[in-house]
């Protein structure tokens, strides 16, 4: 059966677009190209994120998720005069009616405007596991419990006096407030942290009494129509105040500097106090940790120094912390504790800085609509602060002086009839109901309106008593007196200004003693000077690295093979030399990795992969060790002229026969974590020693097709730099070099072990030295060396100091 054609047309389709080059919009049939969409509906995304989610308003200082919790907490009645009420059910409250995101994070938000260590006045009261210091996560929402403190009512406590404009929620059930009518300057008191989409803010808290003093000296700075400067702000508020106290480090200038530029580092420093001498040992008390410090995990970084005896002098930490912080440090009795404590502070979270970046929204002209402003200065975030509570407590005035004249209307209906009682009552006994004797009312009395007389039919009878007259009479006079009074505010700005500053006095008084100061504003300028030498006890001992780059540090190691090591590893090279000196690895790769003896872990046991004190690269390892102590070494010293090579100077050799002389006072001064360069092996080759060399040696190599070449150190190359070297066998293209001895004397033997099972000796006396360069003599003229037998190593011993 044949198929049918179809219908053609006349339309071509567009060849000339890409796939993704036309997105339809909004399903009206017209294509727009998709950078424009991507651009359109990113730059969406990020407005969202920063006016709706990660930056605080000036005026109430609340993230909107901070708001919500705190707006649906004040609404459901879990007021600090109330039960606590579970944090699941909270949770879900704010969710379902006002955030319609995760639950996880709205308990988050939750949590922190809980935790004492987290804000410096918490919003929230918990009950349960709130999380701590020491970095504990708070239990789930469904076994904590929580409600408002007192002082947060002052942030809520006039939103049902329209003193802030609403909005709909997200589904438009319900409104929400737009900012809270905050009477604390809770951005400043304390702090926002945030990250969106091509901003962030990091707003430190402070001290509500200094807050208190700037807002009421600028209040009266407004009244007289001036203007508050800068410098004399940074004279009341002399800097953060953290809720982890702490010592501030930066000088009166560097902080008003921050809070002129709205951006710049607090150093932050812990504190602490001198304890007894107890057994000899000295106790030191640190009693405070910067802001945001993980205790715990503080606590683990210096236990970490104390095991790794970065520092002999401390014996021991102990956390012995209750609701204040306590961490004690064992110290020996004749330790300087001043120069331990610099240490610490340098090489632990026991300081640490706080980046100030005082960004957050500002309001425009429409009400229901922020602008993100970036790095705000202290004053421009005061005076919004200011104007936003002028502009709370004319709308609370307003909204009072509307609710006056509703009463003051009730009560004047009351007093025109309340002499003719009688009348009234005989007009609603003789009525067919309300709505008859609402308007026969009316029409008796023409000066009563359809108000006036639903609250008279609804008075109660106990009202009709002679002395409620006078009651009324007194409660219209009093609202009389009162709206007077308030139009009178209204119409004078200073006497508004006059409100606000009384208010802001009014809530330093209640709250004030509360909140005294916790952070000290200190600068350091006789910081103590200290190297790395005054914490190392000066004592001699053995450093042995393995084959599979294990390394360990003992006091002394006799006999190197009964040393412990993992299965199939063995002894690479042992060093000696005081703990003040330093050891040098040198790696297949051309790199020399060194680090002070006192660097490595000390241990009885297999040791610890090299790994944790540098950066190998893959297929990296140890090839061998020199203990750069000039005990151990000799004199290593380097002509400035480079007239002459040094005493002692290293040899090198690498996989594809080239070789090179380099000097080892480059590598006495402990290196990076990635090591410096001693050579440049080509591109898959690899250094395959290295060896300490006087200058009048005699180098003998073996190449795995049994081929081996003796020639004079001197004809090496000694190079200033890192470098490839000079050939010092020409191999086959199959053949490499194994290895090499530098001889210095008949009876230095090289030991070889063929693929067959022969061992053989390689010397000078069996063997004729030539010049380098060449392809060496034939050993056998079949099989392959399997490997050059290592010597045996022995434990070095050190001249006397």
């Amino acid at each position: 059966m044949a198929k049918k054609r179809g219908k053609t047309t006349s339309k071509k389709k567009k060849s000339d677009r890409g796939l993704f080059d036309d997105i339809v919009d909004g399903g009206n049939g017209q294509g727009i190209g998709l950078a424009e969409a991507a651009q359109s509906r990113y730059l969406n995304y990020a407005l969202s994120v920063i006016t709706s989610r990660a930056l605080p308003d000036v005026r109430d200082g609340l993230k909107p998720v901070q708001r919500r919790i705190l707006y649906t907490m004040w609404r459901s009645g879990v007021r600090h005069d109330a039960k606590h009420r579970k944090c699941a059910k909270i949770v879900g409250d704010v969710m379902g009616s006002y955030h319609p995101h995760g639950d996880s994070s709205i308990y988050e938000a939750l949590v922190r405007m809980a935790q004492p260590f987290a804000m410096r006045v918490p919003l929230v009261d918990g009950s349960g596991n709130f999380g701590s210091l020491d970095g504990d996560r708070a239990a789930a929402m469904r076994y904590t419990e929580c409600r408002l403190t007192e002082i947060a009512g002052e942030v809520l406590g006039e939103l049902n006096q329209q003193t802030v404009h609403f909005r709909p929620n997200y589904d438009g059930t319900k409104s929400e407030p737009v900012v809270l009518p905050s009477k604390l300057p809770n951005l400043l008191l304390n702090g926002s942290t945030g990250i969106a989409v091509g901003m962030a803010t990091n707003i430190p808290p402070h001290n509500l009494n200094e807050l208190c003093n700037a807002l009421i000296k600028y209040a009266d700075a407004l009244i007289k129509g001036s203007d508050l400067q800068h410098g004399t702000i940074c004279k009341i508020i002399k800097g953060p105040d953290f809720p982890t106290g702490a010592q501030i480090l930066n000088t009166a200038d560097e902080i008003g500097e921050i809070y002129k530029t709205g951006s710049g580092a607090i150093r932050l420093r812990a504190t602490y106090e001198t304890g007894p001498i107890k057994r000899n040992i000295r106790i030191v008390y640190i009693t405070s940790v910067p802001y945001s410090v993980n205790k715990s995990s503080l606590c683990e970084q210096i236990g970490q120094i104390v095991v790794a005896r970065k520092l002999p002098q401390l014996v021991d930490i102990k956390d012995v912390s209750t609701d204040d912080v306590r961490i004690q440090l064992e110290m020996k009795k004749d330790a300087d504790e001043q120069k331990i404590m610099a240490y610490l502070f340098k090489h632990t979270q026991l300081q640490n800085n706080f980046n100030v970046n005082m960004t957050c929204l500002v309001p425009t002209e429409n009400p229901e609509v922020c602008a993100p402003e970036d790095k705000m200065d202290l004053r421009e975030i005061l005076w919004h602060f200011l104007h936003f509570r002028l502009e709370v407590v004319t709308r609370r005035l307003e909204h009072e002086l509307e609710q006056l004249k509703k009463r003051m209307h009730i009560l004047e209906g009351f007093v025109i009839v309340f002499d003719a009682l009688d009348e009234i009552i005989k007009i609603i006994r003789k009525s067919d109901g309300k709505a008859d004797a609402a308007k026969k009312i009316m029409a008796r009395f023409k000066q009563l309106d359809a108000e006036q007389t639903d609250a008279i039919l609804e008075l109660k009878l106990y009202r009709l008593a002679k002395l409620e007259i006078l009651l009324i009479r007194k409660e219209l006079d009093e609202k009389k007196k009162r709206a007077t009074q308030i139009r009178r505010l209204l119409k004078d700005e200073d006497a508004l200004w006059r409100v606000v500053r009384d208010e802001i006095k009014e809530i330093q008084a209640k709250y004030g003693k509360l909140h005294p100061r916790l952070s000290k504003i200190e600068a350091v300028t006789d910081e103590p000077e200290f190297s790395a030498d005054d914490f190392i006890v000066d004592e001699d001992n053995h450093v042995l690295i393995t084959r599979d780059g294990w390394v360990k540090r003992q006091k002394e190691i006799k006999d190197p093979k009964s040393t412990r090591l993992r299965e199939g590893d063995s002894v690479l090279a042992v060093v000696a030399g005081s703990t003040r000196a330093t050891v040098a690895f040198f790696s297949s790769f051309g790199t020399a990795y060194t680090c002070r003896i006192n660097d490595i872990a000390a241990t009885t046991g297999h040791g610890t992969p090299i790994q944790k004190l540098f950066k190998l690269k893959d297929g990296e390892k140890i090839v061998a060790a020199y203990s750069l102590d000039p005990r151990a070494i000799g004199d290593i010293k380097e002509d400035p002229k480079g007239k002459y090579f040094p005493e002692v100077h290293a040899f090198a050799a690498t996989s594809d026969g080239y070789s090179l002389r380099f000097g080892f006072e480059p590598f006495v001064e402990a290196s990076t974590r990635n090591g410096r360069r001693f050579a440049r092996p080509a591109k898959g080759k690899e250094v395959i020693g290295v060896t300490a060399i006087g200058g009048d040696e005699i180098i003998i190599a073996a190449s795995q097709n049994c081929r081996a070449i003796l020639c004079s150190v001197e004809e090496v190359n000694y190079l200033s730099g890192p470098g490839k070297g000079v050939i010092l066998i020409k191999l086959a293209r199959d053949d490499r070099l194994l290895g090499f001895k530098a001889s210095s004397g008949d009876r230095d033997l090289m030991n070889i072990e063929t693929n067959r099972g022969a061992k053989k000796t390689v010397s000078t006396v069996k063997y004729e030295v030539t010049g380098r360069g060449g392809k060496g003599r034939e050993l056998q003229k079949n099989g392959r060396i399997k490997r050059i037998v290592p010597e045996d190593i022995e434990a070095p011993t050190l001249s006397e100091k």
